[in-house]
């Protein structure tokens, strides 16, 4: 057998068999072995794409959703819309790790999400999770022309996770990219509002309403990192006083020291979560902690062990905190 006939450029990488046969491509071609089949009726061309085994695991499962989705779209019909973890790594927001059986899934063990608005047919295929979608669902349309859940509507689709994780992503979406030394997209408004958050749980029935009305008290507009508003909620919903979020510290003549994670002013205290990411910028860190403690405040660096410990963790605050 010689070597596969070009496909027309119209069709792109991934296609429906019915876009093909649309443009003479017979169902032979369609077999070859150049192409593959993600999900029914769909062909990949190119092979599929590969992604860094190295990087974070909440990285790498993110992407791989976003590649799914991808392969899924040629198949999305009107009234239909990419939901709830797929809509969430499309809009880049944070998640926890999808896994069954305490193994992270990856590639095509990664279902694709898919809501259907109204009372359309629901989607019946292999390696989709079909949902249907309240008439007040709101979505939007993806450079590549997929429909997509709006971040107030997936962020009310995701009443399942836990209180914490609800807090992350709503940060994520409510954040305020305000001036500051060395801050990026300044003035970007926000992809939500808490008006917009709000409406959602109001008119439909939500799976884990409570706990999104709970979550929805502890939204932050100043939240950088799903590991910052964990730190904070441990800290408040034990009772302690509230910290300021990313706020810049300056020395007695003005000058920038640098903006901490988590702060109590008044106290001189700063908050540091210490990522295992921040390999690359270990020298700097250590040198703004270093100018910090030097200014007189009081740093309580956060490793992952520590935020896996809340209970020390809040006493640690406390602690520091003083009378």
């Amino acid at each position: 057998m010689g070597r596969p006939r070009p496909l027309p450029e119209q069709l792109g990488r991934h296609f429906t068999v019915q876009d093909a046969a649309a443009v003479g491509v017979n169902r032979g071609r369609l077999r070859r072995t150049d192409l593959e089949t993600p999900f029914r009726g769909v062909r990949l061309a190119g092979g599929s794409a590969t992604v860094d085994p190295d990087l974070d695991p909440y990285e790498r499962q993110a992407i791989d959703l976003r590649i799914r989705a991808r392969q899924y779209a040629p198949r999305l019909r009107d009234g239909q819309f990419f939901s709830h973890q797929t809509a969430i790594a499309l809009l880049g927001g944070p998640q926890p790790l999808i896994a069954r059986k305490s193994r992270a899934l990856a590639g095509s063990d990664l279902p694709v999400h898919v809501a259907t608005i109204g009372s359309g047919p629901l989607v019946r295929a292999v390696g989709v999770r079909a949902h249907r979608a309240p008439v007040s669902s709101e979505t939007f349309t993806d450079r590549d022309g997929s429909r997509i859940a709006s971040p107030s509507t997936v962020w009310a689709q995701s009443g399942e996770m836990s209180l914490l994780d609800l807090v992350a992503l709503g940060d994520y979406f409510y954040r305020v990219w305000r001036e500051g030394v060395g801050r990026r997209d300044i003035g970007r408004p926000p992809l939500t509002t808490r008006e917009e958050l709000r409406g959602m749980l109001t008119g439909a029935r939500r799976v884990g309403i409570r706990r999104l009305r709970e979550a929805l008290d502890l939204i932050r507009e100043d939240s950088w990192s799903p590991r910052e508003s964990r730190l904070r909620c441990h800290l408040v919903l034990a009772g302690l006083p509230e910290p300021i979020l990313n706020h810049d510290v300056h020395d007695r003549s003005g000058r920038f020291i640098g903006c901490v994670d988590l702060a109590y002013p008044q106290k001189r205290i700063a908050i540091e979560y210490q990522s295992i990411l921040h390999h690359d910028r270990y020298s700097a860190d250590v040198e703004r902690i270093a100018a910090l403690r030097a200014a007189g405040w009081t740093v309580i660096e956060v490793t992952s062990d520590l935020l896996a410990r809340p209970e020390v963790l809040v006493e640690r605050v406390r602690q520091a905190l003083g009378p």
